[in-house]
């Protein structure tokens, strides 16, 4: 009787997965044979929760994935770093204190913390950093410093952008590039009437702009156009007249924004300083020796959150600046080398390690904004069951946004490419795991996938 129950319960999931199967090819069949899809390609795949094949349409070809690439980088920084991960930010100083007086240079050096400044966590917003700096200064018994003002920004290499990266989005906020030491997320905010600049979050230290904006349409069609180390930027395209619109864009140094924040700082706060706001990156562009931080001599360590924290905002928020700096970091932890590409080599191994053909994984970055990104739909679904089986599912799973269509799920957008990639449990109490990627697609990509997806609900 058992043995019957069995081969019966057995017997209706193949066919409700038949089912299934056949809606999925019938929708999927259907985008691709419409006006939109003439030159698309598609890439789809789903699985149960345990890894049983559902469906595939093209599922193991390599397409542009945009920001669900971010799955990978957060579940291999999750397993290589650990959730209680954090970055730290440190305060030194050279020479000695005598008599209230730093005879030598005041230090800030970090390991590239990117939420340092950041205003999404509430034990960690600038007010906080600049609070426990200036206490630790004055807890010190410096009153007044007679040499510089040091940012130690050597921590990674000098590549601060991933080749690939498109000049059009480099100067936007979520083009923001990684530097040893970050701040405010690299990001600032413009408040625009039509074509006037009405004020900035905080002044960009030493930038000029050119403007080209012109006032029209109903929405930001605006680009903003900054490099690393630039001192001029360029914003163009259109904005609507008569109302002010926020645009934000990327900070082109961040360590020098920081040096110039923190001189006024002290100035508020009464404490002296004789020299200059420096880097060390702007100290070897002017072909000086870049100054150590010292390791003793500590005013200040400065935490982060924990990874798990920094994960849930990179997957929630699809925050590139994250994605690139735990490319970097574990670069540097696991090989040695902060350089974009090892910190990506590093991650093609590690999914190889765990079973995913290295064919299907062609990585360019760590958040999917390089269109040289190439990944197979089935791959990313073999990431997600990985990720379900490990003691830091909860942390990863937490991050993923609930959609338009109520699935929780990871969104990709790029210029006519549109990715998601996640879990869902049907009202049946089936579980899936899937993930669907176009490429050159002219209709409504977002709407036509969700509407793929539907099906599984």
């Amino acid at each position: 009787m058992k043995k019957t129950l069995a081969v019966l319960t057995l017997s209706v999931q193949m066919v409700a997965a038949q089912n299934i199967a056949q809606k999925l090819d019938k929708v999927t069949k259907d985008l691709m044979d419409s006006s939109g899809a003439v030159s698309s390609s598609l890439s789809f795949y789903v699985s149960d929760e345990n890894g049983n094949f559902i469906y595939e349409y093209q599922g193991s070809k390599g397409l542009s994935t945009a920001s669900t690439q971010k799955i990978f980088t957060a579940g291999a920084a999750l397993e290589t770093l650990g959730k209680n991960y954090t970055f730290t930010t440190t305060s030194s100083y050279s020479g000695n204190i005598s008599g209230g007086t730093l005879n030598g240079n005041l230090f800030i050096s970090s390991n590239g913390d990117p939420t340092l400044g950041s205003w999404r966590y509430d034990a960690y917003k600038p007010e906080n950093f600049k609070k426990k700096l200036i206490e630790a200064i004055k807890n010190s018994g410096i009153t007044k410093i007679s040499g510089d003002l040091v940012i130690d920004d050597s921590y990674f290499d000098h590549q601060t952008i991933p080749g690939g990266w498109p000049w059009d989005d480099l100067g936007n906020y979520y083009g923001a590039g990684v530097w040893g030491i970050n701040w405010k997320e690299n990001q600032f905010d413009i408040n625009i009437n039509g074509t006037d600049f009405k004020n900035f979050s905080y002044p960009l230290e030493g930038v000029k702009w050119l403007n080209d904006l012109k006032a029209g349409g109903s929405s930001d069609q605006s680009l903003i156009f900054t490099a690393p180390h630039s001192d001029v930027a360029l914003i163009n395209g259109m904005l609507p007249a008569g109302k002010t619109v926020t645009v934000s864009g990327s900070t082109p140094n961040p360590p020098l924004q920081l040096a110039a924040e923190v001189k006024q700082w002290l100035k508020e706060s009464g404490i002296e300083i004789s020299g200059k706001a420096v880097t060390n990156s702007q100290l070897e562009i002017e072909g000086k020796q870049a100054l150590e931080a010292p390791k003793n001599n500590i005013l200040l360590t400065y935490q982060s959150p924990t990874l798990d924290k920094i994960v849930y905002w990179f997957l929630r928020k699809s925050i590139n600046l994250y994605g690139e700096t735990l490319i970097k970091t574990l670069g540097k932890e696991k090989k040695g080398n902060s350089s974009f590409k090892s910190g990506v080599s590093y991650l093609k191994e590690f999914w190889k390690s765990k079973g995913i053909n290295p064919n299907m994984i062609n990585f360019a970055d760590g958040s999917g904004l390089s269109p040289q990104n190439y990944v197979a739909a089935k791959a990313e679904v073999q990431a997600l069951l990985y990720a379900k089986k490990q003691s830091w599912f909860e942390a990863y799973y937490d991050g993923f946004p609930v959609q338009e269509n109520g699935m929780k799920m990871k969104s990709g957008t790029m210029r006519d490419t549109k990715s998601f990639a996640g879990y869902h449990t049907a009202k049946d109490g089936k579980k899936y795991v899937f993930s669907i990627i176009i490429n050159n697609y002219q209709g409504s990509g977002n709407a036509e996938l969700q509407k793929i997806l539907n099906v599984l609900k």
